[in-house]
């Protein structure tokens, strides 16, 4: 999305920061996204899908994403240190689950995909994508914001619940064509900016 087009432009220090996405970084948040799936989700994700990535389909597909996106509370954030993309985020409004009510409290926005590449880790950069996703999806009018993670991926479920997030009890399995994967979906509510210490 376009930071002149009325998208808030999220910074940090002068070596660390978060911002909407370019087209020109779709290449790198295609590399980044197999890293660190190849890393992190090897035993969890079909070999398929690993050994055979699709570098220029994965970069196609972040371009639309970043300069066609599905609706104008649709977004793609980076993570720079200094001017290296290390890591990104996507999000878009919630889509609901069979059988689940709208929130009461408000639009739900859900967080797609979170990754910092591995060597990139411990320095911060993925909670500044993720209090940066919050920020965008409160400005938006978003009450809530979810995700879906990996019943067995411990790792990502103590970086969200080290943010204040926690299951709210909702889990489906996804068909990948090579052994079912079971998530469970985390939740956290957007406080009002009024309401923040």
């Amino acid at each position: 999305m376009n930071p002149e087009a009325g998208f808030p432009r999220v910074t940090g220090s002068a070596d660390v920061s978060v911002r909407p996405a370019l087209p020109q970084d779709a290449d790198e948040i295609a590399r980044i996204q197999v890293v660190t799936w190849r890393t992190a989700y090897r035993r969890a994700l079909p070999e398929d899908v690993l050994d055979h990535w699709d570098a220029e389909a994965a970069t196609a597909s972040w371009a639309s994403a970043i300069t066609s996106p599905p609706t104008p509370g649709h977004g793609v954030l980076v993570a720079l240190e200094r001017n290296t993309v290390v890591g990104f985020a996507a999000f878009g409004p919630a889509e609901l689950t069979p059988g689940e009510a709208p929130d009461p409290a408000g639009p739900t926005a859900e967080l797609g995909t979170l990754l910092v590449e591995p060597r990139w880790g411990r320095r911060g950069h993925g909670s500044r994508l993720l209090a940066a996703v919050s920020d965008v999806a409160r400005d938006g009018g978003a009450a809530r914001l979810q995700v879906w993670l990996l019943e067995d991926d411990r790792v990502s479920q103590g970086f969200y619940e080290s943010a204040g997030w926690g299951p709210d009890g909702w889990a489906r399995t996804l068909d990948t064509g090579g052994s079912p994967l079971r998530e469970i979906r985390w939740h956290a509510l957007l406080a009002d900016e009024e309401a923040r210490p």
